[in-house]
This record gives structure tokens, sequence and C-alpha cells, in this order.
């Protein structure tokens, strides 16, 4: 017995200090087996939960801890929070604009508009990406949408097949940055923090993103215009737009604003919202006259380019002008996405059923695998994993900007093997309060005096945490691209010509995951790109 004794203690010692550390790889052995991501989160707190109890490193009650975690008491819970209602909505959101005909009329009046320049077509896609990204945050179903409308209109009219490929790609995940997304609003709670801050601090990183796509598809359809062809005008089928309708329209566009300011003015603001009864009355006319028009270039834009603008302003507008919180905004969107679907005429009861189906669904596996990472976090922590990672970080004697990096380059591999959801629901409860911890250490990058208090310290850790989660988002952008496991790639073969190879898409999309990198140092070098929006809106 002595000999088993001494046998045991140093393996009892070893497993003290360490257990969080075989915690952390017997989740990732999980992950690489294709065992679902909720299962194996839940599965291996629990199998550690309970060994770490056998050993006498954890009490019985811990259980009740991490119940208490995920469900709380008087809606403490991380389940209660009000920020994860905006989950369901946005996902409802995205389902019905994919039935409601808006991203089809919007590629048509784009792909009209810039015709001119050279690679119009996947320029078209570009913007059409950029804006659909701002009106629904559900990837799979925009790679869907724009890989149907628009690859093969690209292929038929000579575009290279990986050029079009990587730019739909590309341009379709935008939506996982650009608010509203369902990542940001994960990622505010886990990070304690405020996700309309995160929605703001998200859109100038988005639109470089969206701008690099821009200008390397105008410099490669400039040096190679036979993989890019300009739209030829036997392919525009347009009537003469009526002067009478323009006149129509800005003379209610300009009685809306007159009546909104007289309004104000008189001072009724106070009871009646006078700028957004304007706005709601521009949008009605615009849809009025959009439809007298039919198959104009002023139709074109009013039934185009007003419907997910009108979406955006009800969503984002709403949460900058301080009309509604992101929670609320999210129930106005998925309010818009119906009046968008009936306006077009593809509501139906049949549709309906459907989109709710596939957002309970949906809604469901987002749930199940957050409350998976909750239970995995807590056990955790309960185990000295984080306490673990610090010192070995210390051991490493990184500085703060190595150690930065080296989070990056981790977070960038991972995405060739991991979805978005299980690299933000492990990545970020782990290593958030690491970076928290270095946060004077990166205030003279933020531009911010090094705090003299806990007030002024506690200001800096809120700004450090806002541009890691800024560029955590940017960074996991390529997890959708980058092979053998992005989700966008297998989306678009799905759906895909059969002519499409599947070595094409690989090749179309290197450029693009270039880019992405390129905009993630953007990030990293101009802190501001991330953090100006936020200081304007609420300061």
């Amino acid at each position: 017995m002595e000999f088993l004794a001494e046998f045991w203690a140093p393996i009892y010692d070893h497993l003290y200090v360490y257990i969080g550390a075989y915690m952390f790889l017997a989740l990732a052995l999980m992950l690489f087996t294709g065992f679902p991501v909720a299962f194996a989160l839940c599965g291996v707190a629990t199998v550690f939960a309970l060994w770490s109890i056998h050993l006498d490193f954890l009490d019985w009650p811990v259980f009740y801890q991490v119940v208490q975690r995920i469900w709380g008491d008087s809606g403490s819970g991380a389940v209660h929070n009000s920020i994860l209602v905006a989950i369901p909505c946005f996902v409802f959101m995205g389902t019905m604009l994919e039935k409601s005909r808006v991203a089809e009329d919007l590629l048509h009046i784009l792909q009209i508009m810039l015709r001119r320049i050279p690679g119009g077509l996947a320029l078209s896609v570009t913007v059409m990406g950029t804006i659909m990204a701002a009106t629904t945050g559900i990837i799979g179903a925009s790679v869907v949408m724009i890989t149907l409308l628009a690859l093969p209109t690209m292929l038929a009219r000579g575009y290279s097949p990986a050029l079009a490929t990587g730019t739909i790609a590309a341009s379709s995940t935008l939506g996982i940055l650009i608010p509203p997304s369902i990542m940001l609003v994960l990622m505010a709670n886990l990070l304690a923090v405020s996700v309309g801050n995160l929605f703001i601090g998200a859109i100038l990183p988005g639109l470089v993103l969206s701008g690099l796509y821009f200008l390397y598809i105008m410099v490669y359809a400039a040096l190679r215009p036979s993989k890019a062809p300009t739209i030829r005008k036997a392919d525009i089928d347009m009537e003469p737009t009526g002067r009478g309708n323009i006149a129509l329209f800005f003379a209610i566009a300009a009685a809306a604003v007159a009546a909104a300011w007289a309004g104000v003015a008189s001072g009724l603001g106070e009871t009646i919202n006078w700028p957004l009864l304007a706005f709601l009355a521009v949008f009605v006319a615009a849809m009025w006259v959009g439809k007298r028009e039919g198959n104009t270039l002023l139709g074109g834009i009013l039934k185009g380019f007003v419907p997910p603008i009108f979406l955006i302003v009800m969503v984002l507008g709403s949460i900058f002008a301080g009309w509604a919180t992101p929670t609320e905004a999210a129930g106005v969107g998925a309010f818009g996405a119906i009046v968008l679907a009936r306006i077009n005429g593809t509501l139906t009861m049949e549709v309906l059923r459907a989109v709710v189906h596939r957002t309970a669904l949906t809604t469901a596996l987002i749930f199940f695998i957050f409350v998976g990472a909750t239970a995995f976090s807590t056990i955790f922590r309960n185990v000295y994993g984080e306490d673990l990672i610090i010192e070995l970080i210390e051991w490493l004697e990184l500085g703060p900007w190595p150690l930065l990096f080296v989070l990056m380059g981790a977070i960038f591999l991972m995405g060739f093997f991991f979805d978005f959801l299980e690299i933000t629901l492990i990545i970020l409860p782990v290593f958030a309060p690491v970076i928290q911890t270095l946060a004077p250490a990166f205030a003279p990058h933020l531009g911010m005096e090094p705090a003299a208090n806990q007030a002024a310290l506690q200001a800096t850790q809120a700004q450090v945490t806002y541009w890691f989660a800024i560029l955590v988002a940017v960074n996991l952008q390529t997890s959708f691209l980058t092979p053998p496991f992005g989700f966008a790639l297998f989306y678009m073969k799905g759906v895909a010509p059969s002519a499409v190879k599947m070595q094409e898409i690989y090749l179309g999309i290197i450029p693009f995951v270039i880019l992405q990198i390129i905009g993630l140092a953007l990030v990293l070098e101009f802190p501001a790109l991330a953090l100006y929006l936020p200081s304007l809106v609420f300061e």
C-alpha cells in the first residue's frame, strides 16, 4: 500500500495542477472527431467535473454552480440575458428575407448601375453582399441565396469560375461581421459588454473588408478583362423612366421632410417621433411609385435599394438614434422583414410556417451550444484552467504584443477546422480575461493615457476588450472560407452548377483570405477603425 501511495502521490499532484490542460485537450480531440459540438462541450464538462470531485479537487455543489450560471435565480442566469432575445429575432429576419426577393431586385439594379465599370457584375455582388450583411447575419442563407442568384449569370457572361466563386463566398460572409450579427450578440454576452458598442464598432472594419474586395476586383478586371467582362448593352432591358413619377416621388419626400421639421419645431416631438414618421412615409411612397414605374431605372432603384435600406435604418438606425435597444431593434427588424415579404407578395402561411420552423431549429442549436460552453467554462475555471493559462504565458515570457499575435494566429489556424461558434464560445471566455489584465500595456496604442485610478483602469480595460472583440470578429471572418472545413464553400458547392469544381472554389477564395488578413492587420494597426464610431455615438 505504501508503494501505491508513493506511486499515486506525484500523479495526484500533477493532475491537481494540470487537469485544466487535459480538459482543454480532451475538448479539442472531441471536436476533431466530428461529434456534435454541444454534446462535446457538455460531455467533457461533466466527465471532468465528476473526475475532479472523485479526486477531491471539487465539491458536489459545483454542479449547482453550473446550473446557476446557466439558469440562475430571478433572471440572473446566462440564458435569461435579454441580449440573447435578439438571436431568434435576427434568425427570423434573415430567414424571412430569403423569401421576399429583396436580394434579387437589389442585384438586378446594381448590375445596371455598375454596368460600365470593368468587373461590374462582381462589384455588384460585393455591394449586394455588403448591403445584405447589414440586414441579416445568417451566413448559410446568404451564401445559398447569392450563389443561386449570381453564380449562373456570372459564368454565363464569361467570368472566371475562381473569381466568381471567391467573390460570392467572401461577400456573402460579411454578415458575420457587419451588424446585425449573431456572433457579435454572443460575444457581447460572453464578455459582458454592450452589444450596441460592438455593433457600431464592427461597421468600419466590415466596410474596410468590403472596400478591399471592391478594389481587388477592379484591379483584377482591369488587368484581365477577359476573366471579368463588362455587361453588354444587349443584356440590359429597361424602359425609359417617367418624369411624372420622379416629380411625384420627390414631392412626397419633400412634403414628409417638411412635415417632420414642422412637427419638431412645433414642440410636439416629445410625444410623436416625427423623423421616424417621415422615414416611413418616404418608404411607403417609394414602394408605391416603384410599382407604378415598373421596369425602369427609377422603379429598379425604388424597389431594389429602398427595401434593404429601410430594414437597415429600422434595425441599426433605431440603435444609433437611441430609439431602441439592440434587443428591441432585433424585434423591429423581424417585423420589417415580414412587411417586406408582404409588400413583395411572398408572405403566405406556408412561408411563415417554414420560417418559424427554421428559426426554432437554428435558435435551439445555438442555445444548446451556448449552454454547453457555459458548463465547460464554469468547470474549467473551477479547476483553475485560467490560472494555468496565465502561468503558461508568464513562463513563456511573452510580452503583450507577441501574446496578441499568437492569439490571432491561433484563432486563424482554428478557423481551418472549427466553426465560428465553437471558436467564439471556447476562446473568448478563456483569453479575454488575460487580455484585460494587459490593458495598460495596450492603452498608448489606443490613444489612452495611463490609468491613474481604478475608474480609469476599468475604462481602459473596456476599450481594450472592445478592440480585442472586433479583432477576433474580423479574424473569424476567415473561418468560413478556409479549407478543409470552410462552411461557406460547402454551402456554395451544394447549390453551384455541376461544372464548378471544388478546386476552383478553393483557388478563388485565396486572394480574399489574404485580403481579410490585410483587413485584420489594419484594425490591429489603427484601433480607431473599431473604436471611433462608438466614441461618437455613445460619448
